[in-house]
């Protein structure tokens, strides 16, 4: 990451963690912080330069996630969100004036992006959809049920699936680009949870009538999924899992180096524990930044992106880092004890720790490996140590 970069990801980061505590505690969307991002100018960051962003790469972008992520956690995931969808936008929108004029907008006027992806009778399949397109000549109008949409009311643009046309099986989608000026929301239902309830991910009733019909980008969403959405998702949210697990692990070296000094000549017994987790902290840098080369190596490569042995590497960097960071955050915890587990010290990491339980449940693990599981079925053995 750049010097200017980070220095900017480092204001927005100071910004979000001195509102972590009431967003957490008030369960309320991380307004400050997505100020920050605006004032600073990072959520056009992957825009390409011809319409006004930086042409960041998913890398970059990840490492903001993580230093937002030491900060609070929901904000780096608000931040993690847009950027996955505009990664789609980015990689398959930049053959229709009309999305590259979205861009356009995003870059210029730092709007916020949302998804709506799952959808109430479906879930988390986000390669189902009930709802669908229904086309009048050039307009549109759709309706969806969906069970949740995060941060939807805070959002300025929301990409939505749905199928085809209402005669198209339910894996037959598309992705559509709605303003905020061009739908309704009508709340279905709140969020009221352990942690990561800055995210607001309420569920809701979207409808919208009239949308013009060049506002559906022109990529099938199977192809966005696998070429966009797959690397995007694991690897930002596990660069935000990342970034709770390093604060943890900081919070856990301070609590040693203190009772260090107050025993001069000693080792703490705890800093045999705070070894082990900065050792699988390493580790667990060491998967998303595998998973990141990966990408890059591929991202160039439709049909290396859409490939078996590319799901499966990046499915394995969502489920392996999600349930280590976890891990992380639980050894933390038993290095500090009682002064982390209070919410009145500087050791604090009741909210880092039921923030990160979130990692191994969006998406649903097992839902993931039982994808990986149907992948290896069909795909051919071999493949390198040094290479895979």
């Amino acid at each position: 990451m750049s010097t200017d970069l980070a220095r900017r990801a480092k204001r927005v980061a100071e910004v979000a963690a001195l509102h972590a505590d009431a967003v957490d505690r008030e369960g309320r969307f991380p307004a400050e912080a997505v100020a920050a991002l605006k004032t600073e100018r990072l959520l056009g960051l992957q825009v390409p330069t011809q319409y006004g962003g930086e042409g960041a790469g998913l890398a970059q972008i990840a490492e903001v996630c993580c230093t937002l992520g030491q900060a609070c956690s929901a904000s780096a995931m608000v931040f993690a969100m847009h950027h996955i969808k505009l990664a789609s936008l980015v990689t398959h929108g930049l053959t229709s004036d009309w999305h590259c004029g979205l861009m356009a907008k995003v870059a210029n006027e730092q709007l916020l992006i949302a998804s709506s992806t799952t959808e109430a009778g479906i879930g988390g399949d986000l390669r189902n959809s009930l709802c669908a397109v229904e086309a009048e000549g050039e307009l549109f109008n759709l309706g969806k049920d969906a069970s949740v949409i995060s941060y939807g009311s805070q959002s300025d643009v929301i990409l939505v699936t749905a199928r085809r046309n209402p005669e198209a099986p339910t894996s037959d989608q598309v992705l559509v680009a709605l303003m905020r000026d061009q739908m309704s929301l009508s709340r279905t239902s709140t969020w009221d949870t352990l942690g990561m309830r800055g995210t607001c991910s309420e569920g809701f009733r979207l409808e919208a009538k009239g949308v013009p019909t060049v506002q559906i980008l022109p990529k099938p969403f199977a192809e966005i999924a696998a070429q966009s959405m797959l690397a995007s998702s694991h690897l930002l949210w596990s660069s935000v899992w990342f970034g709770i697990a390093t604060y943890a692990v900081d919070r856990a070296r301070s609590f040693v180096q203190g009772e260090a000094r107050r025993r001069p000549g000693t080792v703490p017994p705890s800093a045999l524990r705070l070894a082990e987790a900065a050792s699988a902290l390493q580790a667990m840098k060491a998967t998303v930044l595998g998973g990141l080369r990966r990408y890059e190596g591929a991202q160039h490569e439709p049909d290396e992106l859409s490939s078996l042995g590319f799901a499966v590497s990046l499915n394995n960097v969502k489920t392996t880092s999600s349930n280590m960071a976890v891990d992380i955050v639980q050894k933390s915890l038993g290095i500090v004890g009682i002064a982390g587990y209070r919410n009145d010290t500087p050791f604090s990491l009741g909210r880092p720790l039921r923030d990160v339980m979130s990692a191994p449940l969006m998406i649903a693990n097992d839902r993931i490996l039982s994808n990986t599981a149907n992948l290896l079925l069909v795909q051919k053995g071999g493949g390198q140590l040094l290479s895979a």
